[in-house]
């Protein structure tokens, strides 16, 4: 595929995007659904963000890392959140969260990458510093998210960390004789959540299968998946600086500053 046809394709991908994003946009003001239609308007300042780093900062995102990002971004928000394929692909966020480990190890990488080859820049860092820094980058990126998430839910109570249903527990609370030792319990059959509703009155919820874990398997998988994304792109990336003729695939996704000459 030629340069201008992939532009083109580029260029087709994003106006699709935002145009769905306007449609959804549209649908969710109708319904008076006016939080959906913020995600909406924030998804469409989101797309803005590689135009302003080109402008703004004179760094180029390369076609395939800029296409990935607007895709990455639809599926979270408006497929994510308003279709709610969270809730109804297993995976969903999992795949994501993958995605965003080696995407933010890919940018954290470029942006070493460009300091190392700036002519104006006089020390060189080895590769494996720079596949180092790349991974950390990526991670801390991760923690910060999962920040994010238990700070609305704890503000707002938006359940971004997801409940999962546990069925075996390893706790010192449980613990009778009040000793630092774990009790275990296995096979818990069910479990009963007693609240008082809205009128006052006594209510319950039976979860069966298990106990309601609030978030910590969510945050732990989602650091977890972080780390495998950001460890294949760091490697890559190590493996790139070493011979960049024979890894040229890590190029598709790094970021080129304009104003200097990559030296190859």
């Amino acid at each position: 595929m030629s340069k201008s046809n992939k532009n083109k394709l580029d260029i087709s991908i994003y106006f699709i995007l935002r145009g769905l994003v306007i449609l959804t946009l549209i649908t969710q003001i109708i319904q008076n659904n006016y939080e959906n239609a913020f995600l909406c308007i924030l998804t469409l300042g989101l797309f803005m963000i590689p135009v302003l780093i080109n402008h703004k900062l004179n760094i180029k995102l390369p076609s395939v890392l800029e296409t990935i990002i607007f895709l990455f971004i639809f599926s979270a928000e408006i497929l994510g959140e308003i279709q709610n394929f969270y809730g109804i692909f297993k995976n969903w966020d999992t795949i994501l969260h993958t995605i965003n480990g080696f995407l933010c190890a890919a940018i954290g990488f470029s942006l070493v990458d460009i300091l190392n080859n700036a002519q104006a820049f006089q020390s060189k860092m080895s590769p494996l510093f720079v596949a180092l820094v790349a991974f950390c980058f990526s991670m801390t990126i991760g923690v910060l998210w999962e920040f994010v998430e238990y700070s609305i839910d704890t503000v707002l109570l938006k359940d971004m960390q997801k409940d999962r249903i546990v069925s075996r527990v390893s706790s010192v609370y449980l613990n009778k004789e009040k000793k630092n030792q774990p009790i275990v319990i296995d096979n818990i059959e069910k479990t009963i959540i007693q609240y008082k509703n809205s009128d006052g009155n006594k209510d319950s919820y039976i979860i069966e299968g298990g106990y309601l874990d609030i978030g910590l398997k969510d945050s732990m998988k989602d650091l977890y998946v972080n780390f495998i994304g950001a460890l294949i792109y760091s490697t890559i990336g190590f493996l790139y600086i070493k011979n960049r003729d024979n890894y040229k695939f890590a190029k598709l996704f790094l970021l080129v500053n304009n104003s200097e000459k990559r030296i190859e």
